[in-house]
């Protein structure tokens, strides 16, 4: 019964004018004990006619000093040490003017009078008052959380960080009233901190807490308060907790606090994005600026994962125009909705349907808008798919990116620069050797005179959250109950997030100076089997328990791990850390011509395994994998073997 009455007026509060009228009984309580306090309890020595006036005359100056603090307008439920602050300016500042007052009376030759009140009484009125002001607000928050606890088992809590941001989290998880939370210890890597208390709770380090706490509280959270913590630092604190099958929280950062106010449910697990990122990366924005400011921009695939993050961060330096090009309608719609608020007043924002492959098309696009940069990031990019439609990656991804290349000589594009692929790295497949031959014919355009466009190209592995890529597969998987399903157990991976990814592409852009392939430093490859284990643990299930993960062999074309280079490439270094330099021979723009137009023969008139066969030819690295085609390569090693 008590539960439910409780629950109906939980969310009520007490009116602030009984706060008031609390306040001032208790102003008037203390003047009274005062006084006794003063004369030894000798009740006959008190002249309470004239104490009755003292009481009004302080009680009015107190009054005026709960008015201007508005010290009564708090919930009592969630006083804080800044209500104690507030109660503390009200009783020193009217005791203050009280005894001032009574100070210019006394000497003024009137001590028996209504406004003349024993300095000494003042004094003692003044802490007498304080306490009873202080300890009735958090008296009554004791007994309401008491009360309110009584119904709900208390969630053990290690707060990660003894600093400024835990002692906040600390305050805010003792205020929420959805859940009991029981602060029993902060962890530190500071040695000076630990073993000592902080706000009566002490501080452990982590060998300790996971020894004293883990096993004892296997319902324990975990929650890192640290501000300046970097990825490398959280996904260390992350894994260790996770070894112990515990899912750590993670507090946002203060730029995310909802309308600058930090609450408990702002708290969240952390996820895998978090772990597989790195720090952020320091990119030259003056550079960028100077080079993109106020100029005429296109972007192809715009649509896209790669594209539409392009298109967001090009927004941040002020171009003059971006034109979007993509064939997908929706998605093409659904980023033109996005960005609408975010357009800088003098730039434009151009929003065109088309296909890269469609030349003429392009062409008045192109003439149109007369661009002086090109980011092409129009590409079909899922491996097994298109092995299964080699016509389609080799129509898009060689002779699309043909046309654009083409289109930027025609008409004078200042640089144009392709967004490859690691795959294109010894390509065990259709998809990394279309890329692969994109690469080689524009590359080879830097080798023809008398044109001014700058050709270059990036390369970087898989995108965090991109369409297609495991991180969303798995978690739909993982909502579905399983299995989570991994193509081999040695698989590996590596992983960037898609605004780190953009960010190098521009940063490259602005660089380049034509002939470059530029390849981003993507941190340590990741086992993808692990990446699965990790986020089944966090989604709070065990594995093998509440779900599976099984082994369902190696795609169409899929190879166990991905490079950046081949065995006869080196890097040079950038000024840039994350970027470098492929060192690659530069194929004659003559023979690529000739070769292209042969594909583009092929395309036409052969069938798919003569197409095939040619671009291993252009492309000798090509080896396929768990393909089809392997019997191509059989062909031709019996071939070379006569």
């Amino acid at each position: 019964m008590s539960h439910l009455f409780l629950r109906k007026y939980s969310n009520q509060f007490v009116s602030r004018w009984l706060i008031l009228c609390v306040d001032i009984t208790i102003t008037i309580f203390a003047f009274y004990f005062a006084c006794l306090l003063r004369y030894n309890f000798n009740i006959i020595t008190i002249n309470w006619h004239l104490l009755k006036y003292h009481v009004l005359f302080l009680l009015y100056i107190k009054a005026g000093c709960f008015f201007y603090f508005r010290s009564y307008t708090g919930i009592i439920r969630h006083t804080s040490i800044e209500d104690a602050v507030l109660l503390f300016k009200v009783t020193t500042l009217s005791t203050l003017v009280a005894s001032i007052i009574s100070l210019l009376v006394r000497y003024g030759g009137a001590a028996h009078t209504i406004f003349y009140i024993p300095i000494s009484i003042l004094c003692i009125d003044y802490f007498i008052c304080f306490f009873l002001l202080v300890t009735s607000r958090f008296l009554v928050k004791s007994v309401y959380e008491f009360i309110t606890s009584g119904f709900q088992a208390p969630v053990p809590v290690l707060i990660y960080g003894a600093g400024h941001s835990g002692l906040i989290t600390k305050n805010v998880l003792l205020r929420d009233r959805t859940r009991d939370y029981d602060i029993i210890g902060f962890i530190d890597d500071n040695e000076k901190k630990i073993n000592k208390t902080i706000e009566g709770i002490r501080v452990y380090g982590v060998e300790t807490a996971l020894s004293k706490f883990v096993l004892l509280h296997p319902e324990i959270e975990v929650i890192v308060a640290i501000q300046s913590i970097s990825k490398t630092g959280k996904r260390r604190i992350s894994d260790r907790f996770l070894e112990k099958g515990i899912v750590v929280k993670t507090v946002p950062p203060i730029e995310k606090w909802v309308e600058g106010e930090f609450t408990a449910n702002q708290i969240h697990n952390i996820k895998i994005e978090d772990l597989l990122s790195r720090d952020p990366i320091q990119i030259d924005t003056k550079q960028i600026n100077e080079e993109l400011s106020a100029k005429t921009i296109l972007v192809t695939g715009a649509a896209g994962s790669i594209g539409s993050e392009i298109v967001r961060q090009l927004l941040l330096f002020f171009p003059a125009k971006i034109v979007l090009v993509d064939q997908a309608e929706s998605a093409l719609y659904d980023l033109e909705f996005e960005i609408k608020k975010k357009i800088p007043e003098n730039t434009l924002v151009q929003v065109v349907v088309a296909d890269v492959t469609d030349k003429n098309r392009m062409r008045q696009i192109f003439k149109k808008t007369r661009p002086q940069f090109v980011f092409h990031a129009a590409a079909y990019k899922h491996v097994p798919l298109m092995e299964n439609n080699p016509y389609e990656a080799v129509k898009v991804n060689v002779l699309g990116t043909k046309n654009i290349a083409d289109l930027s000589a025609e008409l004078g594009v200042n640089k144009f620069v392709m967004v490859s692929t690691d795959k294109a790295v010894n390509p065990t497949n259709v998809m990394g050797a279309t890329k692969r031959l994109a690469e080689m014919y524009t590359q080879s355009m830097n080798n023809i005179s008398g044109i001014k466009t700058k050709y270059i190209a990036t390369r970087f592995g898989n995108v965090l959250g991109s369409n297609g890529s495991v991180i969303p597969l798995f978690k739909k998987q993982i909502e579905n109950g399983g299995p989570v399903t991994v193509t081999h157990p040695e698989i590996t991976r590596y992983f960037m997030t898609i605004p780190e990814a953009c960010q190098l592409v521009l940063e490259a852009a602005s660089m380049g100076q034509g002939g470059e392939v530029f390849v981003f430093d993507m941190g340590e490859s990741v086992k993808i089997v692990d990446l699965a284990k990790k986020m089944i643990l966090l989604s709070g299930l065990t594995l093998n328990k509440d779900i599976t993960i099984e082994f369902s062999g190696l795609r169409p074309g899929e190879k166990l791990y991905e490079e950046l280079l081949n065995t006869n490439e080196n890097t040079l270094p950038t000024h840039h850390p994350k970027i470098m330099i492929a060192q690659l021979t530069q194929p004659s723009f003559t023979v690529m011509e000739i070769a292209l137009a042969e594909v583009e023969r092929y395309l036409q008139e052969e069938t798919t395994r003569e197409l095939i066969k040619l671009v291993k030819e252009l492309v000798p690295e090509y080896v396929s994998n768990n393909s089809i085609y392997e019997e191509l390569d059989n062909a031709q090693r019996l071939k070379m073997k006569k």
